[in-house]
């Protein structure tokens, strides 16, 4: 069988050919939002086997072994790391057409040469000889990130985070900026269990009794300070939909007060309370230059009884149908009327949000800054090549996609870097094919350097990193 995985993987066209090697697959990455852990790439880890580091935290593959079958044993449970792998290696072959089976395929290439289909029959063949493979210096954490080109990548910590491993990475030089966004969603989820106690714990952090909304305010803004200090350029919330209800600072401070007391938070309150802690956050973003990302319409934790048994983001969230529209332009129009709005990228997960989404982020762009507002790349669900196509699409029938910042991972794993390899090829077969069908002039100076821009030069210039 020939290998599956060749140099010119899902380009349908000469030209789709030419934009990808020449202008796209060398291009450095810029991962602008993923959730790796720190701590592993300051001490610059060294995986044990290749379950540590290809199966932990990815519920991706956790929900397609579920659906198999396969028993939660030999996903999140107590069975060996070499079980775990040959599980996976049992379901990869039923993942056809998910975007798994190419990931999968794309990541055994790229990290350690192997062009074979992984399958049951070769599974503990193909563990064995990754795992011999990780031991290799060149395999460590930031081993993996240099094979795939990565310059510049930023890690997503709570305002309650030390930032210790970043202060550790930011006195080295190895070739890779690793940098963070700051991310206080559980400061402003007031309608959420635990929430006065995250409130201690951020009180603790600051120094602050968090006894009014005017202390949850200053801790805030300390924590803002300190990350930046430390180099933070980024937040990033994931929220249901973006809040907007008018409200009064008395009516914040009653709701707040209220809270405190063990009192329990109306719809309407919790939404008034939402708006004026985003908009309060929003502001302090725009006074520090700070980009701000907002992912929306995410229906999280529907398994209440696999969520008691193994937590959130384990693989039992979905795609919600809530309304954007109105709230989300009433927030960011009262941004922009007080001139408050910062750089901001959109994100939705309900592709029906799409054309909700493209025709947003140009409300307000204003002139001032190429691509202000940003609608980010497909997302979590989306992520998949008719996601991408979907969004790339939408995005260059209403806005212009010469000025879109591109691919990221949202990812846990350290061999999550293929998928922008996965976007550029998608990204030059969509032009590819318009230059074949005239559609597009056949200039390919013009269009290869669009699409190398897209996949860094818009976001180097966009993040100033």
């Amino acid at each position: 069988m020939k290998p599956f995985i060749t140099d010119n993987f899902l380009l349908e066209t000469k030209y789709a050919e030419e934009l990808y090697h020449q202008y796209a697959k060398d291009q450095p990455i810029i991962d602008y939002h993923n959730h790796l852990p720190p701590a592993q790439i300051a001490a610059d880890m060294q995986f044990d086997t290749i379950s540590q580091v290809w199966l932990s935290g990815d519920h991706y593959k956790w929900r397609a072994m579920r659906t198999l079958g396969i028993d939660e044993h030999y996903i999140t449970g107590n069975a060996s790391d070499q079980e775990k792998f040959e599980a996976w290696g049992k379901t990869v072959p039923h993942t056809l057409r998910n975007p798994l089976y190419h990931w999968t395929h794309l990541e055994l290439k790229r990290y350690f040469g192997i062009d074979e289909l992984l399958n049951e029959k070769n599974a503990t063949s193909i563990y064995q000889e990754i795992n011999n493979q990780l031991q290799q210096q060149e395999n460590s954490c930031r081993g993996l990130l240099h094979k795939m080109n990565v310059n510049t990548l930023c890690t997503t910590e709570d305002p309650t985070d030390t930032l210790e491993h970043h202060q550790a990475m930011a006195g080295e030089d190895f070739g890779i900026k690793v940098s963070t966004a700051f991310r206080p969603d559980k400061s402003i989820l007031i309608d959420a269990e635990g929430y006065t106690d995250y409130l201690k714990t951020l009180g603790k952090t600051t120094n602050i009794a968090i006894e009014s909304f005017q202390d949850l305010k200053d801790a805030l803004l300390q924590r803002i300070e300190y990350f930046d200090k430390h180099g933070c350029k980024l937040c990033d919330h994931g929220l249901n939909a973006m809040s907007y209800t008018e409200f009064t600072e008395a009516e914040i401070n009653a709701i707040f007060k209220n809270k405190l007391a063990g009192k329990a938070v109306s719809n309407l309150d919790a939404e008034k309370f939402k708006t004026a802690i985003l908009l309060f956050l929003c502001e302090c973003y725009h006074k520090f230059g700070w980009v701000q990302q907002f992912h929306l319409g995410a229906l999280r934790n529907n398994n209440k009884r696999m969520l008691a048994q193994l937590g959130p983001d384990t693989g039992w969230d979905s795609i919600g149908d809530y309304s954007q529209a109105e709230k989300l332009s009433q927030f960011l129009n009262k941004l922009d009327s007080q001139d408050k709005l910062t750089k901001t990228i959109l994100y939705n997960l309900n592709p029906a949000d799409n054309e909700v989404f493209a025709t947003m982020i140009g409300n307000f762009n204003d002139g001032s800054v190429r691509g202000k507002v940003q609608w980010g790349s497909g997302w979590w669900f989306l992520d998949q090549k008719d996601g991408m196509e979907k969004q790339m699409n939408a995005l260059s029938n209403m806005g212009l996609i010469s000025c879109f910042i591109g691919m990221l991972t949202d990812s846990r794993s350290f061999l999550s870097f293929p998928r922008h390899e996965y976007f550029r090829r998608i990204l030059c077969n969509l032009f590819g094919k318009e230059i074949a069908s005239g559609e597009l002039p056949e200039d390919m100076e013009l269009i290869g350097s669009t699409v190398a821009n897209i996949c860094y030069g818009n976001a180097k210039e966009y993040f100033k990193f």
